[in-house]
């Protein structure tokens, strides 16, 4: 299957500033048709309209997540989260991006050293967001891993068919946590949990996060206000087992 790249859809920065979802979009097929080829407004209206769902595409994913990291690496970045969603003639594929730890240290640098370009979001200058935990994801990042992510993507025939749309963004201020890395590197941050177990007959918790055991996190609950169901626990913290945690993400603190 033959490719085309255009890389002349669009690049766009939502309002909000680092971490709030820089998005670059470009679309990928063999039989493109000219409109769609040349009219970024029609390509968003596609992305607009797709749905929720993976279809036979989900066997795949796996396969799509290692090659998404392997060129996320030669780029410098890390692959925080991806996914295929849309009927089958106006499939998406959204891969969610940030430096990794070599380029948040220089970032962290640059930050120390009034070095940087960035648009810093307020929560940093006032001290309750840490630049270890800044996503530090740029337009050309965006741009760059897209144009060699998209040719390994036919190259290697990930995504069988003759059009989708790849999507490459930060992962934005309500970013998804998943691993044991993530939790240590945003404590102190707030947090919505959803866990596959209830505890205290409740599976819905939100707080701050604080440093917990090997295998565990804690919440304190403190931090915010709690809902009817929470308050009836009677706990200010909660502590959790990763391995129960089937959700969880940030709370945007604005």
């Amino acid at each position: 299957m033959q490719t085309n790249l255009f890389a002349i859809v669009a690049v766009i920065k939502p309002a909000g500033g680092e971490m709030s979802g820089l998005t670059a979009h470009f679309l990928f097929g063999a039989n493109v048709a000219p409109l769609q080829r040349h009219n970024p407004g029609r390509i968003l209206r596609q992305q607009d309209r797709c749905t929720s769902g993976m279809g036979k595409m989900a066997v795949k994913l796996d396969e799509i997540r290692v090659a998404a990291q392997r060129v996320a690496s030669s780029h410098g970045l890390d692959v925080v989260d991806l996914e295929l969603t849309g009927p089958s003639k106006e499939r998406t594929l959204r891969i969610y991006l940030e430096k990794n730890a070599e380029g948040r240290a220089k970032l962290k640098a640059a930050i120390a050293t009034g070095d940087v370009n960035l648009e810093l979001p307020v929560s940093l200058t006032e001290g309750t967001l840490s630049p270890d935990q800044l996503s530090g994801i740029t337009h050309e990042d965006c741009a760059g891993f897209s144009r060699d992510f998209g040719v390994l993507l036919d190259v290697e025939d990930l995504i069988p068919g003759d059009e989708y749309t790849l999507e490459a963004s930060s992962p934005g201020l309500d970013r998804k946590l998943s691993r044991r890395e993530d939790f240590e590197r945003f404590s102190g941050s707030l947090v919505k949990i959803q866990t596959f177990e209830p505890i205290r007959n409740n599976r819905h918790w939100q707080g701050r996060l604080a440093a917990g055991a090997a295998d565990n996190i804690t919440l304190d609950l403190n931090a915010v206000k709690q809902n009817s169901k929470t308050l009836k626990t009677g706990v200010n913290t909660v502590e959790i087992a990763l391995s129960n945690i089937e959700k969880a993400q940030l709370v945007p603190e604005i």
